[in-house]
């Protein structure tokens, strides 16, 4: 007679596969009709409180070499350091920015751009203010399990210096990694999987 089993066996792990941009991004991979545009393809309007800013940068494999079937989400808070989420309690966002945008990185140049604001400080779970940051999302083929990481800006050095987050990282020389370099019209981030620039991930 079979024993009942009292515990559940570990999935096997997939990866996102060579399609994930095409099925979540299907208007910007030449698809129309699923949807009159792709989730996550606009987070401002005219309305939207803040400085405007312009996230690129591209994914790049061991060998320095873009992805150009990633996919990456980002979340973020308005200008006002607030979230746009019911569980956001210090006050309320601004209903004009959605605080989540998608992005598949360019088929020819492998290149992501978003279109957002530069957000404001949120304060870490002991009440210290972190600095402005954007969490990224990065999904392609060969990798099992979404990367999180984040992204700083450079011109905010002060900030940067006392963010409890980037204290905890213990080999300094990598912070750098998550540190965005200001450019004409907003700022570049590039991600890079392997090799000696690797970005520091998060396991959250």
């Amino acid at each position: 007679m079979a024993q009942p089993l009292n515990r559940f066996k570990e999935s096997a792990s997939q990866t996102a596969g060579p399609y994930v941009h095409i099925g979540l991004t299907p208007n910007f991979s030449e698809i129309s009709g699923v949807y009159p545009h792709d989730l996550g393809s606009s987070m401002v309007n005219d309305k939207t409180r803040g400085k405007r800013i312009a996230i690129i940068g591209r994914v790049l494999d061991g060998t320095g070499t873009p992805l150009r079937d990633a996919l990456l989400e980002i979340w973020q808070a308005d200008a006002e350091g607030l979230y746009n989420s019911p569980s956001e309690m210090r006050g309320t966002a601004d209903p004009n920015f959605t605080g989540w945008g998608r992005c598949a990185t360019d088929m020819v140049s492998g290149e992501f751009r978003f279109e957002t604001v530069k957000p404001g400080r949120v304060p870490f779970n002991d009440g210290r203010l972190m600095a402005p940051h954007v969490t990224f999302w990065i999904v392609a083929r060969g990798i099992n399990i979404g990367l999180h990481t984040r992204m700083y800006f450079g011109d905010e050095e002060a900030a940067n210096a006392e963010d409890p987050v980037l204290a905890r990282i213990e080999h300094r020389v990598r912070v750098p990694t998550l540190v965005a370099e200001p450019v004409e019209g907003g700022y570049r981030f590039d991600i890079h999987l392997q090799g000696e620039k690797e970005t520091v991930f998060f396991d959250i």
